[in-house]
């Protein structure tokens, strides 16, 4: 039954959104992977004292890079859901999510560049 109250309703959507990214972090091999990069890339911007710019593009290409790859996750267990077996479209769409998710890492991986070469080779 849904919710009709503005608060209540916005809490259980909170509940639901966290149990929703803990199940991703949990089980999903790609998610822990580039979740503990954001870990890894958060502590040295701890050990570099980077400004305050830089931890904005370096965390949202963090947010970037899980959330996209939230997505693919969810277009791939959908299409599988709906045709279990090797289908050539569906393999298209899962190529095309799984494109986005290149891109966004890309991005994630300029940004770090940008961030952190000076760090390193300056």
């Amino acid at each position: 039954m849904k919710d009709k109250r503005f608060i209540s309703g916005r809490i259980k959507s909170f509940t639901y959104a966290f149990k929703g990214a803990c199940k991703l972090i949990a089980t999903e091999h790609s998610i822990m992977v580039q979740a503990s990069i954001g870990v890894l890339v958060t502590i040295a911007g701890f050990y570099f004292e980077i400004s305050a710019a830089e931890w904005l593009f370096q965390t949202m290409a963090i947010g970037m890079v899980l959330s996209i790859e939230g997505l693919n996750t969810a277009v791939e267990k959908i299409a599988d859901f709906i045709h279990p077996q090797y289908h050539e479209k569906i393999g298209f769409i899962k190529d095309i999510a799984a494109g986005a998710v290149f891109f966004a890492a890309l991005c994630a991986v300029i940004v770090g560049i940008i961030i952190y070469y000076p760090k390193f080779f300056c």
